[in-house]
């Protein structure tokens, strides 16, 4: 039978056998008066526990891109951003458990595993005033029938996985009766996100920081007791704010960002989240069951296929933070698994998936451009951290290929053999204005640490290279071209994205536009002169400009799509607990802490308006991965005596 749910479908129906009895006249009379049945399900992107949530996406989409829509809510939020409330209400919790079950609109769910769908179903066209409308639902089990005034939507649930015969006959005043008739079967498409920061949403967490006015001291490597600046501090921090006065870790951090996961800095403002939400908004017939597992500092080695360090310990909690994350391919096969046993036709449709530059060392070729002083490039050399396009050149030629063919293995049995339902997304190159332009470097939009500063000519290198070899090389290894060690190419071709790349040429981190935040064009100079040098007055005011960082706002619509350093810290600041043993910081106005916090919360990252632009380049590659767009979607039709195949979406 068909649970209902809002509305009760009351006594008064009308037997099924008196429905049957409709002449052919009557029909045909619906036909020509254009009445339809439209139906939808509700609430459809299954992570949101709430419908509000939903909708707020839903109306935002409404004749929009996802970076307009993005955009919208931007400014709607003032700059807040729309997930900072939402992070609360979501099906998977913040140590990333799924919800097991998952109460959604009061309504207990398995997350993995749907048994029925929540739907609307409105009968539309030319609907006589005040006609009265016996309604019908058949799944097999046996018809729930009920009538009501037909300007009245029906809210029921429908069983997954079975069809569901929707029958209404309209009756107006002395007219003929009219009969609608219409196929509905709700598709529930489970996709998985995997991958690296650029996957994970890293650069947009989903409560940014909030910004303290007065300045917290850091001290400088191996410098003198005078060897310190000032930065903005974390609003309602109350320990020590300046370097000779230490504080807890603990303490610090009940003040910093919240992620929707924060061992792996996952966010609701990624491409994965944005192209899965985006689906459910679009196709009304779906509901899209969604399970993110990317990592920032995901590697293939280590973070798919193996385990990989912590970047935080989730909020509030206590004790010895774990630093290690489980494989996401791991996780992936015991969810899959488990969803089976339960449902044993339950499929994985589409994998989002980025993954690469960690193999290729990216995040050392930035610390190689960014990092200017001896004394930091000499430690940092020391320590590994830095990389060389050699080292990276390198990797892409003998690592990355391999480890490639060791992905495409793990991956191909959770897709049923077919890889083309992996829908790889590329990079986009970071450095990039003005159509294409190479940024110019220099301390603008990195003078958050004294250190930094983007040698032009490191940049060129790193910025040729990512055009010329990374991004090429990655394509034929996605797509089994260019001499990519593919056993089956057919099979083994992922479905590559990369329309992205080229909008995202004028947007690099060195964008500017005159519709940049007040803030922003008064605050961070072009000359890399933002922070009060002097550490006596850094110490309560600690920008030139004589603003409040507090008025810095992570979610503005900007020139730049690409996470500078001062944004990273702005809106992050991020001290990584998952770090090795040795390298972990004395105090919290560590040295280490001061390089750390500048870039470990998303410098070089899209912002929610370039994760949003590869949503929109994504979200068509899935769409027909899917197959929605195989038919027409929008409202069925069913008019005729025998049922019609209607319009699946």
């Amino acid at each position: 039978m068909i649970p209902v749910f809002l509305r009760t479908l009351s006594a008064g129906a009308l037997l099924l056998a008196g429905l049957l009895t409709v002449l052919p006249a009557e029909r045909a009379a619906a036909q020509d008066a254009g009445l339809q049945i439209s139906w939808e399900v509700r609430n459809r992107f299954r992570l949101f526990r709430e419908e509000r949530d939903f909708l707020l996406h839903v109306e935002n989409a409404r004749n929009r891109s996802i970076l307009a829509a993005e955009q919208s809510l931007e400014l709607q939020s003032e700059g807040r951003g729309w997930a900072r409330n939402m992070v609360n209400r979501l099906c998977i919790d913040l140590q990333g458990r799924v919800n097991q079950p998952c109460t959604r609109d009061n309504t207990k769910e398995n997350y993995l595993t749907p048994i029925d769908h929540p739907i609307t179903v409105r009968l539309v066209g030319a609907v006589p005033v005040g006609a009265t409308c016996a309604w019908s639902f058949d799944d097999g089990d046996g018809p729930q029938q009920s009538t009501f005034d037909c300007a009245e939507p029906i809210n029921l649930r429908v069983r997954y996985g079975k069809q569901t015969v929707a029958t209404v006959d309209v009756s107006s005043g002395s007219d003929p009766t009219q009969r609608v008739q219409t196929e509905i079967q709700v598709r529930d498409i489970f996709v998985a996100g995997l991958g690296d920061s650029i996957a994970s949403g890293e650069g947009n967490p989903d409560r940014p920081l909030a910004l303290s006015d007065e300045g917290f001291c850091f001290r400088s490597y191996l410098g003198t007791a005078g060897a310190q600046y000032y930065r903005p501090s974390r609003h309602g921090f109350k320990g020590g704010r300046a370097c000779e006065a230490p504080d807890t870790l603990a303490n610090w951090q009940r003040y910093g960002a919240l992620w929707f996961n924060s061992p792996c800095h996952r966010s609701l403002y990624s491409y994965q989240t944005r192209t899965a939400l985006a689906l459910a908004v679009r196709y009304t017939h779906i509901a899209v069951t969604y399970l993110p597992l990317a990592c920032t500092g995901a590697s293939i080695g280590d973070g798919l296929l193996g385990s990989q360090r912590a970047r935080e310990c989730p909020p509030g909690k206590t004790g010895v933070c774990n630093t290690s994350v489980t494989a996401q391919v791991a996780e992936l096969r015991e969810a899959l698994t488990a969803a089976k046993k339960r449902q044993p036709d339950r499929t994985l449709d589409l994998v989002l998936l980025s993954v690469g530059a960690n193999d290729v060392y990216f995040s050392g070729l930035v610390a190689d451009v960014i990092v200017d002083t001896a004394t930091e490039r000499a430690l940092f050399r020391r320590s590994g951290v830095m990389a060389s396009v050699d080292d990276s050149r390198d990797a892409l030629a003998r690592e990355l290929p391999q480890n490639f063919v060791k992905l495409r293995e793990a991956l191909k049995p959770l897709v049923g053999g077919d890889l083309s339902h992996v829908v790889y997304v590329s990079y986009a190159n970071p450095a990039l204005a003005d159509g294409g332009v190479p940024c110019r470097g220099g301390r603008a939009g990195f003078d958050i640490h004294p250190a930094f500063n983007a040698d032009p000519q490191r940049l060129a290198r790193v910025s040729t290279f990512v055009d010329t070899e990374f991004l090429p090389q990655l394509k034929g290894l996605a797509t089994c071209t260019r001499g990519a060690l593919c056993r089956d190419p057919e099979a083994d071709r992922m479905t590559f994205v990369d329309a992205h790349q080229a909008a995202f040429a004028d947007h690099g981190f060195c964008a500017h536009s005159g519709n940049d935040p007040e803030f922003d064009r008064s605050c961070f100079a072009e000359n890399g002169q933002s922070f009060n040098p002097d550490i006596v007055s850094a110490a309560s005011q600690p920008m030139l400009c004589g603003r409040g960082a507090s008025e810095y706002r992570a979610y503005l619509p900007r020139g730049r799509w690409i996470r500078d350093a001062n944004d990273s810290y702005f809106s992050a600041m991020t001290y990584p607990q998952g770090l090795p043993a040795a390298s972990q910081p004395t105090d919290i106005h560590d040295a280490t802490w001061g390089v750390l916090s500048a870039v470990y919360g998303g410098a070089v990252h899209p912002s929610a308006e370039g994760h949003a632009a590869m949503a929109d380049a994504a979200l068509p590659a899935a769409s027909a991965v899917l197959g929605l767009d195989a038919v027409p979607p929008g409202v069925t039709r069913g008019l005729l005596p025998q049922l019609l195949p209607s319009a699946q979406q």
